[in-house]
């Protein structure tokens, strides 16, 4: 199973980016970024200085205390955010348990789930595309909306209804495909491509 890991040298910068991926928005400070990563303190303290120094953080004081928040300018934010998200929870447990959950062509989140942003109406969180194990997956979100104390609104299609809805640039798909998105399954191309008909 590929993991974050792979990309990392250390367990405890593996640790401390998935803290801060997990709660995009959220500040930390040393003793509680310890706690929740569940690392040695001066472990931390070094991981927290590699980290600001390549620029992936950036610290500000308030108070006593000096605070660290993820860089949004960092040249590679992106890229490491769909890493984590892959990586970690629900994204992880979806890859993991892929040929459980049946024949999977697509798993997208979207940007505003995955950064935990405030919920729009209409808005979808995660978008399945295949022939999916309904009972298999529910388990799966449930789970997941336990830990997020939150519900996750997704929405399930099969590979035809999902190509002739795009074909038909259907409102709620049209909405899909202009957002922001990461990848869990299938490549960002072929999930924006229309398929000519006929061919």
């Amino acid at each position: 199973m590929t993991t974050l890991q792979d990309f990392m040298i250390s367990r405890v910068r593996t640790r401390v980016l998935e803290l801060f991926f997990s709660n995009v928005e959220e500040m930390y400070y040393v003793r509680e970024i310890t706690r929740l990563a569940k690392e040695e303190i001066n472990a931390v303290r070094r991981e927290l200085e590699r980290l600001l120094g390549c620029g992936i953080l950036k610290s500000e004081e308030r108070g006593n205390r000096l605070y660290y928040s993820l860089n949004k300018r960092y040249t590679f934010f992106q890229e490491l955010e769909s890493m984590v998200t892959k990586s970690t929870g629900l994204g992880l447990k979806i890859r993991k348990l892929q040929r459980k959950l049946g024949e999977l062509s697509f798993v997208m989140f979207s940007g505003r789930f995955v950064r935990k942003m405030q919920v729009r109406q209409g808005d979808v969180d995660m978008l399945v595309v295949g022939t999916v194990v309904l009972p298999e997956l529910e388990i799966l979100v449930k789970e997941a909306e336990k830990k997020l104390d939150r519900e996750i609104n997704y929405t399930v299609l099969t590979d035809e209804e999902f190509e002739f809805r795009k074909t038909r640039r259907d409102p709620f798909i049209m909405d899909v495909l202009y957002g922001t998105r990461i990848m869990v399954i299938g490549s960002e191309d072929a999930f924006v491509e229309r398929k000519v008909q006929g061919i």
